[in-house]
């Protein structure tokens, strides 16, 4: 089973509007992004389930993730967006699963930078309500945001914690700058989700300046707790400057030589088929 847990897909319409949800966010689409490109992308490369990721420019209603995931039941799940500071939060995780469908979030507390933003007293209930819910988290984050998630691995030991983008290594700095996210696995409900490879990187396909962090999550989270994720529909891959689905595959496959054929099949859909619960 081939599993891509982070692809963000939108609409531009009354129904479907763009707007920000980061405070910071000014940049916005011309084209809409949709399920059915997405379907045919995964259909030409044989991905079997994708994840949904609400983006950034699609405002805090995750409306059309939710009903692409009503369309499409057998190829979708479902993750919004929730407003950290939003004091009626609580509410809107229970809205989102209860009557909407979705079977999880992601949250930005890299676009906080100067408040621990996942850990402020107003978002107790938001954690408790996603607790009870099951509801599987994803983080959008760098290194210094790794303590707001020790913190909340820590308390819910039984919420699945996914570390988007990889953390965001930068290789121009010491591999110890990285220790902070590699730290993470000591808590067996955090996941490392290897994404986003190219653009870490200043070389080419199969970016090896960024093997020797990808090597290092790899010894701590192990292919046990690792997943894959892309990015973009269709020729919005390229539009946005990422790699295509099938050299996304490609790099999986072939790219990184430390990888067992056993580890191929775990990062590319095994963890993510436990996590979600997911048949063939």
């Amino acid at each position: 089973m081939i599993v891509d847990t982070h692809v963000h897909i939108w609409e531009i319409s009354d129904k479907y509007p763009i707007g920000p949800t980061a405070p910071t966010w000014n940049s916005y689409p011309d084209e809409p992004g949709t399920a059915e490109e997405l379907l045919a992308d995964m259909d030409a490369e044989g991905v079997d389930w994708t994840v949904l990721v609400q983006t950034s420019w699609s405002t805090w209603d995750n409306g059309y993730i939710a009903d692409s995931v009503v369309r499409y039941p057998d190829r979708f799940i479902g993750h919004g967006l929730i407003d950290p500071q939003d004091p009626d939060n609580a509410e809107q995780v229970r809205y989102w699963v209860r009557e909407r469908g979705l079977v999880g979030f992601r949250l930005h507390p890299m676009y906080y930078p100067d408040e621990k933003i996942l850990l402020v007293e107003q978002n107790g209930p938001m954690w408790e309500e996603i607790a009870a819910l099951d509801a599987i988290i994803q983080f959008h984050l760098r290194p210094g945001d790794a303590d707001q998630i020790a913190a909340i691995a820590r308390r819910y030991p039984n919420t699945v914690l996914i570390l988007d983008h990889m953390g965001y290594p930068e290789i121009d700095r010491p591999l110890a700058d990285y220790q902070p996210i590699l730290d993470l696995a000591r808590f067996d409900n955090v996941f490392f989700k290897l994404s986003d490879v190219a653009g870490r990187s200043q070389k080419v396909h199969p970016y090896e300046d960024v093997h020797p962090y990808i090597e290092a999550a790899l010894a701590v989270f192990t292919a046990q707790r690792t997943v894959w994720g892309t990015g973009y529909p269709g020729h919005h891959r390229v539009k946005h400057k990422w790699p295509t689905l099938a050299d996304e595959l490609r790099l999986i496959r072939e790219g990184l030589p430390f990888l067992t054929d056993g580890d191929i099949e775990r990062i590319l859909g095994g963890t993510a088929a436990e996590i979600w619960g997911l048949s063939g």
